[in-house]
């Protein structure tokens, strides 16, 4: 590539990204080079604020229009509405995520490693914006990877903490499985199409005659869902959840249940929507539609799973761990529907109402959980007797994973399930295995509400909220009880700002 292609490139479309990568970068020499003594939060601060602006140039970008698709680098990198959409969930959640980690104090202390913490997050949030805007496998797979490699370190940032050594023990060699089943399954599609573009395969998928290439699609097909489904945390590829989400740093926790998440999601729409959905099966259906069940049968196994052995947990962050077991099957369920005109609108949706209130909830266990390190239920006892806003707070959030009327979360399984029981799919199965596994749930999050305002306080003592802490949970807090009554303000941005299903498959204009 000659320096004036080079310069042809509308490169303004990756300002975020050059903002993220930029301060990356100056924040790992800021802290090789700053004396020992200077507080490294100042570094967590300059990142937040790198984060907000990347977010601002992002919104800037809304007005190219919903059906505008810019590429560069040759249709690597697509700015579309897909990208723009979940881009802002990532950043979002990334700067909840920067204001929990400034905040974050553990026992042992983090003073002499806290400024990596800062950068890698960074990178990590980096690596899910590259893959939103992957229109290649290859940018998609270093995406991925800068994603997962960011947060396999994030994950034993706790050096001498044994718990925090295991997490990344367990998260790198899950990881690892994961990515190399993933690839597998890539180098399938590669192999019969001979290109590694996302537009060209999918033009090269929908003319190849299905009933030749049957078993090696689906064999593509079920190797990359496996693979990320480990990424995912969806049953039975959820083993390392637990663990991980337990030994890590509180506010990795929160990077893992919420950015993570979404990033695999969008890993998930985008490859899956984009190869299979024009690929016609044997019988002439759509290929992702013919293997729904397969879809459907891991969404039910998360839902079950996570709900009923949330039930059994003492400790919080694993119930979490669970939690976010049950709600990626809950986020299947559109997917597993393939219902088009509610698909993409419900699982964003979910993802924005899940960013602010299990952010939220975190962010309330990280200060709880502060003084004496231990994240067992017992530790919500007389919360409200300590500390009555953060308690009636916190219920807010439980109320919203919950699903409870009048919260973000109530909204968002209720868009899955119409989506669900809507024509031309009739899942009755997958609808009422939601709503039954949805009451199981009422018991372990009313179980946290109920030691919080009907046990007694071991300790009368306040509890100190730092201000990150503060801002964050008023901010989830807020945001929650708004999108679950006015739920119309997030749903006419996403209609008026993005039209995903028009330009997935879009070329540059």
């Amino acid at each position: 590539m000659d320096l004036e292609t080079l310069l042809s490139f509308d490169w303004s479309v990756m300002a975020p990204e050059f903002i993220i990568l930029g301060v990356a970068t100056l924040l790992s020499l800021l802290d090789l080079f700053l004396p020992k003594k200077i507080d490294r939060r100042l570094l967590g601060w300059l990142g937040f604020a790198s984060i907000l602006t990347a977010l601002g140039f992002l919104v800037g970008m809304y007005d190219k229009g919903p059906t505008e698709v810019t590429t560069i680098l040759y249709e690597t990198y697509r700015l579309d509405s897909f990208a723009m959409a979940f881009k802002t969930l990532i950043l979002a959640g990334a700067a909840f995520v920067m204001l929990m980690a400034i905040s974050y104090e553990p026992k042992e202390g983090l003073r002499e490693y806290r400024g990596e913490f800062f950068y890698l997050l960074l990178l990590g949030v980096l690596g899910a914006m590259i893959m939103s805007s992957s229109g290649d496998l290859i940018t998609l797979f270093v995406g991925l990877e800068l994603l997962s490699l960011a947060s396999y370190i994030l994950a034993g940032l706790r050096k001498k903490n044994l718990q925090s050594n295991e997490a990344a023990m367990k998260y790198v060699i899950n990881g690892g499985i994961a990515t190399a089943i993933t690839l597998f399954g890539m180098s399938y599609v590669y192999g019969l199409t001979g290109t590694t573009n996302l537009q060209e395969m999918w033009i090269s998928l929908s003319q190849i005659n299905a009933r030749d290439m049957q078993y090696l699609l689906v064999i593509a097909f079920m190797m990359m869902f496996v693979g990320l489904s480990f990424k995912l945390a969806t049953a039975p590829f959820h083993m390392w959840a637990p663990d991980v989400y337990q030994g890590a740093p509180t506010p990795v926790t929160a990077f893992l249940a919420v950015v993570s998440k979404t990033a695999g999601f969008i890993i998930v729409l985008r490859l899956f929507v984009t190869l299979f959905f024009p690929t016609r099966s044997a019988e002439g259906s759509s290929m992702l539609f013919s293997m729904g069940e397969f879809i459907a049968v891991l969404a039910v196994a998360s839902m079950i799973v996570g709900n009923f052995v949330a039930l059994r947990q003492r400790n919080v962050k694993r119930m979490f761990a669970y939690s976010g077991v049950a709600h990626a099957g809950y986020l299947l369920v559109p997917l597993a529907t393939v219902n088009f005109i509610f698909i993409f609108e419900a699982m964003w949706f979910y993802l924005v109402a899940y960013l602010f209130m299990n952010i939220g909830a975190l962010a309330v266990l990280q200060v709880v959980t502060a003084q004496d390190d231990s994240e067992d239920l017992s530790r919500f006892a007389g919360l409200y007797q300590r500390s009555p806003l953060l308690a009636v707070l916190m219920s807010v959030f439980l109320l919203s994973l919950a699903g409870i009327p009048g919260t973000a979360g109530f909204i968002g399984k209720l868009s899955i399930f119409v989506g669900a029981i809507s024509e031309p799919n009739n899942a009755y199965v997958l609808a009422s295995v939601l709503i039954l596994t949805t009451v199981v749930s009422y018991f372990y999050y009313f179980g946290i509400m109920t030691q919080m305002f009907f046990r007694p306080a071991a300790s009368q003592e306040k509890i100190h909220v730092p201000v990150g802490i503060r801002i964050t949970v008023l901010v989830c807090a807020v945001a929650t009880l708004v999108l679950g009554i006015f739920p119309g303000l997030a749903i006419d941005m996403f209609g008026s700002n993005f039209d995903i299903l028009l330009d997935i498959f879009e070329t540059d204009n």
